[in-house]
């Protein structure tokens, strides 16, 4: 007669689903840290992209940067045809005490973009408020769209 297989049991006795779900965010939160620094690692410039919005009008390509903590003085603006480049910096703070944990980005930026037709380069208008750098880019007339009246 043959003697009944035991099996050993190799699950924990008592799985916590929240400390589970908690390595794996630190699991994954180490994966993906370095990710922003990837184009400097690659051979760029080591400045780092701002979030940025560009929005066609009827008259213009209106762009918003987000700057926050960007003085006026620390932004260039330039443009070449239909290339805008938006360079410039945001300054660390001095501090005192010990910074226990750094998310927000300091340092050099960089913000190119390619607008999709003819621009008026004479036109330009910048301003920065509340963090926001917005840039209106009025169209060549020529790319402007005509109303033509039915007769």
């Amino acid at each position: 007669m043959a003697m009944p297989v035991r099996q050993q049991n190799t699950e924990p006795a008592h799985r916590d689903p929240m400390a589970e779900v908690q390595n794996l965010a630190s699991q994954l939160g180490q994966l993906f840290e370095g990710w922003d620094d990837l184009p400097s690692l690659l051979g760029g410039d080591g400045a780092f992209l701002p979030q940025a919005d560009v929005t066609e009008t009827d008259d213009a390509y209106v762009v918003e940067i987000e700057l926050p903590g960007v003085s006026k003085k620390d932004i260039d603006i330039s443009l070449s045809g239909r290339r805008l480049l938006v360079t410039g910096e945001r300054k660390e703070e001095e501090r005192t005490g010990i910074l226990r944990r750094r998310t927000r980005r300091v340092g050099r930026f960089r913000y190119e973009v390619l607008l999709p037709g003819a621009v008026d380069e004479d036109g330009v208008q910048a301003s920065l408020e509340d963090g926001v750098l917005t840039l209106r880019v009025p169209k060549a007339s020529t790319e402007r769209p005509r109303r033509i009246e039915v007769s």
